[in-house]
């Protein structure tokens, strides 16, 4: 059976039926699934950066599972989030960029979870439409039974919206506060007996940076060659860009992400002390690569917003006592989409009927898994060249407007609006961007930038991307070409809502 033949079976088998489930134990775990933003690969202790701290990753790392090619969905941050609710890349409905929603039909991992019994909650960032209580695409519309959330990102004293309600400014590091009350509501969850479903997105370290100062204090004495650089970044005091040295942009970043990692600790001792951390499954990732305000010394090519290892590889560390009781490291190349199937598994649910992206990775969890049987796809949809054929709005405009202010300005406003648009029918225009096929140690990039055209590399051999192997394995490229093809069809089908017509 031809590569492309294989894949259309495997996304007509996602779409006509669930995958068979495992037995489901008699109680699943509690999850706690956590995420940076803007957290770049390198930016860990445990993955050898030289100025960092982090212990309590590191420790994660050395104790639970290890994933040292752990991918974001898209190197942007609405489109990876749609793929974490959802186990679909974000171009199935429409979640093309940062600022665009998802879809109202969509569904969640936590609507899943919900139905087995979970208490559901999220905390922080949101970013795939309003937070506000009329918002059909708001935390309680796809199944969260509590949130305190923002739209966007957030810095110190954040403004958060509990439930939907009005914004609220809360006082202190943003990362602890939303760690605090993750803990209340896990709190209520164990007196209540009910598992539960955690997220916590972290507004962490995305820029504009601002951190305690006995954070910053440990990156006093970042290396003087950092000075002789100028970023781009937006200033706190206006929210319009501005230009400042990199060593000091780089001090507060690494004290937000410290920052993160202390929160995080925090949470993990919260739940010993519930006498419940052997049974929960918490797993940390970023969101996409490092953003050129934070691009130092880079292993990967490429950072945030490119289809480079530097754009779409984070941070993943999981850990779970009961059932990985001693650390492991996996080479195993593994993408936010696998979230909702691995975890609708471990919940004994089953999975939507429509097209999935992401695979169920108990098998990796359970060290059986050695190498992944089906590719990963990323694709950044030419949201320049869709301007003037966008169809009707997907939503009504005024149910997109956000309410949750951060510092950033946006159009001259500190909230942000959201969009999505109908999509009948599929242009051919529809399959340019970036996009990769990437089938375990093969990667194929098509157009990562507009000179490149088609290049192939060997992560195993080559993980900074530096060998472009086309011409040598013409073959290859041909078998991978296909595969991205069949899947592209597949996704546009998707974008017209054809998967909302399945009863």
């Amino acid at each position: 059976m031809s590569s492309s033949r294989q894949l259309l079976t495997w996304l007509v088998v996602l779409a006509v039926g669930p995958l068979a489930a495992q037995a489901q134990p008699s109680r699943p775990p509690n999850v706690v699934l956590l995420m940076g933003d803007d957290h770049g690969w390198e930016e860990t202790g445990y993955n050898g950066h030289e100025f960092l701290r982090t212990p309590t990753l590191d420790r994660m790392a050395e104790s639970g599972l290890r994933f040292d090619r752990f991918y974001a969905g898209h190197p942007s941050c609405s489109p990876t989030r749609g793929s974490v609710l959802t186990g679909r890349h974000p171009n199935r409905y429409g979640t093309f960029a940062p600022n665009w929603s998802i879809r109202p039909e969509e569904i969640s991992v936590a609507q899943l979870l919900g139905a087995a019994g979970y208490a559901t909650g999220h905390f922080g960032k949101w970013h795939v439409g309003p937070v506000k209580a009329d918002s059909p695409t708001s935390p309680g519309a796809l199944g969260f039974d509590e949130w305190l959330s923002h739209d966007n990102f957030f810095e110190l004293h954040p403004t958060l919206s509990r439930n939907g309600g009005p914004p609220t400014r809360f006082d202190g590091e943003s990362s602890e506060i939303l760690v605090d009350e993750a803990s209340r509501f896990i709190e209520r969850a164990v007196a209540d007996d009910r598992p539960f479903f955690v997220v916590v997105w972290f507004g962490s370290p995305h820029e504009p940076y601002s951190a305690l100062a006995r954070d910053l204090a440990l990156y006093d004495d970042l290396p003087a060659r950092y000075a002789e650089r100028t970023v781009t970044l937006t200033s706190n005091e206006t929210g319009l860009p501005t230009e400042r040295p990199l060593r000091d942009v780089l001090r507060e970043r690494y004290a937000e992400i410290t920052a993160i990692d202390r929160a995080i600790g925090r949470l993990r001792a919260h739940l010993d002390a519930a006498g419940v951390r052997d049974d929960t499954l918490v797993w940390y990732k970023g969101d996409n690569g490092t953003p050129p305000s934070g691009v130092a010394d880079m292993s990967h090519r490429g950072r945030k917003g490119t289809m480079y290892e530097g754009g779409v590889r984070v941070p993943g560390v999981l850990e779970w006592p009961a059932r990985i009781p001693e650390g492991r490291v996996t080479g195993v190349p593994v993408v936010t989409s696998d979230i909702l199937p691995t975890l609708a598994a471990l919940a004994g649910q089953p999975l939507p009927t429509r097209p999935l992206d992401g695979i169920d990775l108990t098998s990796l969890l359970d060290g059986e898994m050695t190498r992944r049987p089906t590719p990963i796809f990323f694709w950044s949809f030419d949201v320049a060249g869709y301007q003037g054929r966008e169809g009707a709005p997907y939503i009504e405009p005024a149910l997109q407007e956000g309410t949750t202010p951060l510092v950033k300005l946006m159009d001259g406003i500190s909230t942000r609006v959201f969009r999505n648009f109908h999509h009948p029918w599929v242009d051919p225009r529809d399959r340019a961007g970036a996009r990769v096929v990437m089938d375990n140690d093969y990667k194929l990039v098509v157009d990562g930038t507009r000179e490149t055209g088609i290049e192939l590399f060997n992560l195993v051999d080559d993980p900074a991307e530096t060998t472009n192997l086309a011409s040598r394995e013409p073959a290859t490229v041909e078998r991978l070409r296909e595969a991205l093809e069949v899947w592209q069809t597949s996704t546009l089908e998707s974008l017209t809502g054809a998967d909302y017509l399945t009863p």
